[in-house]
């Protein structure tokens, strides 16, 4: 409510502001570099509102090409002066104090950071410049030149959506369609087939928490489903099944957070999700005593594209009936074969025990989930096997799942331990991960721990 009042006073004013903008520039409007250097020279409250407004709108009505110009023109022309940088920092080291300083500080600042801000204030305006990240995202692939562009948004976004300014609400069936048909959409781990199919995860054995921000009060930003079950889930499917019986929350001891979505690409890589996890934990941990675990259940999204380029590569080995038995993976329905799965699962758990534990990248583990979960203090518990043979489970990971157990007693020890790089497991992954260890060492005692495959 709020927020729409906000943005009718927003209105009002830069309504004000575009007949003032009419009587002094005529009704045409501006092409996009004067609009952006206009916006940035104007003073008044309801000319720069008018012209933010007026951005927005034009922003919103450009093509695909169009936009990528548009971006190419904030990375070449809106960017920092250089020759004003170096002329500061030379004053600043031949006398270092508040002045010379909060000068270089403010020639360092790119002039697009500001037209953001102005941009930011329009009626839409916060809405706008987040999916205006989402479609610079997708441009970088091909315009490596926008990275810093997109440093700057980053920049402003993470702080504009910090956490201590988000509001922590718990989606229920009484919510409203309008909602739950967006969290429907933005589903991306566990898919939901039809609205009613969310029925069953909404039920009382279930929970669901998303992030809001004041300005945005309509669009979730991350959203979280939970399960309350009795000891660690090891199957996805009873999880998500529309037909699974609702249980009686108070016979639950531990709260399974089986799927994180993130809803607004334009926020990649603004830290929301070990906020949202810390702070439902707290929550569950409040309404529900009995409660003493809390643990997801993951995939593991790189492990078979991984396998497939370490064992081409060299970086992990395995003995020539352990090769043919993969080779067997490409066989239709493997899975269902009761004496093939059995003979799978001890060489697959045992190479993706390695794959999060061993396998890393600049110090870190390949995995994305892994790196998220154990980033956030989180152990790895357990490699669950044919946890998910839908077709992506299959694909991804040949349908094992993991269990990341968050001890609240522990969080924070075992960030430090990842931070000093460090994956931090429970014995029954060390077990499998020895057992992959003993036949490398026979196999070649001087394997080096491979790097990302």
């Amino acid at each position: 409510m709020r927020a729409g009042r906000l943005d009718q006073l927003w209105s009002s004013i830069a309504d004000a502001g575009r007949e003032l903008l009419r009587r002094r520039s005529g009704p045409r409007r501006r092409p996009v570099e004067l609009l952006c250097r206009e916006l940035l020279s104007v003073r008044g409250e309801a000319s720069t509102l008018a012209l933010a407004r007026e951005l927005v709108e034009t922003w919103r009505g450009m093509g695909e090409a169009e936009r990528l110009s548009f971006f190419l023109l904030l990375a070449r022309s809106f960017g920092p002066d250089v020759e004003a940088i170096r002329q500061a920092a030379e004053a600043y080291a031949r006398e270092p104090g508040p002045g010379t300083l909060a000068q270089l500080r403010r020639v360092s600042e790119s002039p697009r950071l500001e037209l953001f801000r102005r941009m930011n204030t329009a009626p839409g305006g916060p809405r706008a410049i987040v999916e205006l990240r989402a479609e610079l995202l997708r441009c970088i692939g091909t315009a490596p030149e926008l990275a810093e562009l997109d440093a700057d948004l980053h920049h402003l976004l993470a702080s504009w959506f910090n956490p201590g300014f988000l509001t922590l609400s718990r989606i229920d069936w009484g919510s409203s369609a309008a909602l739950l048909e967006k969290l429907k959409g933005y589903e991306r781990v566990h898919r939901l087939r039809a609205l009613e199919d969310f029925k069953r995860r909404l039920a009382a054995d279930r929970r669901c928490f998303a992030f809001f921000h004041p300005v945005l009060p309509e669009e979730p930003l991350i959203f979280v489903q939970v399960a309350l079950t009795s000891g660690l889930a090891d199957r996805i499917g009873p999880l998500i099944d529309p037909s699974e019986p609702v249980r009686p929350p108070s016979e639950a001891d531990t709260a399974i957070f089986y799927s994180i979505s993130n809803c607004q690409d334009g926020l990649r890589g603004v830290t929301l999700g070990n906020f949202l996890i810390k702070l439902v934990v707290a929550t569950l941990q409040a309404e529900l005593p009995q409660i003493t675990s809390f643990a997801t259940l993951s995939p593991v999204p790189g492990f078979a594209r991984w396998l497939e380029e370490a064992l081409a590569g060299g970086a992990v080995l395995v003995s020539e009936p352990e090769r043919a038995l993969l080779q067997r993976l490409s066989e239709p329905g493997w899975w269902e074969d009761p004496s093939l799965a059995e003979a799978l699962r001890p060489l697959l758990t045992g190479l993706c025990a390695w794959y999060l534990v061993r396998a890393k990248r600049r110090g870190r583990p390949v995995d994305p989930v892994a790196r998220f979960h154990l980033g956030n203090g989180a152990r790895l518990e357990r490699i669950n096997w044919l946890a998910d043979t839908s077709a992506k489970g299959l694909a991804e990971s040949y349908g094992i799942m993991v269990n990341y157990a968050y001890d609240p007693a522990r969080i924070e020890q075992n960030h430090e331990l990842y931070v000093e790089g460090e994956v931090v497991h429970a014995r029954a992954v060390e077990k499998l991960l020895a057992g992959r260890e003993r036949f490398n060492e026979r196999a070649a005692p001087s394997l080096p721990v491979p790097a990302a495959g």
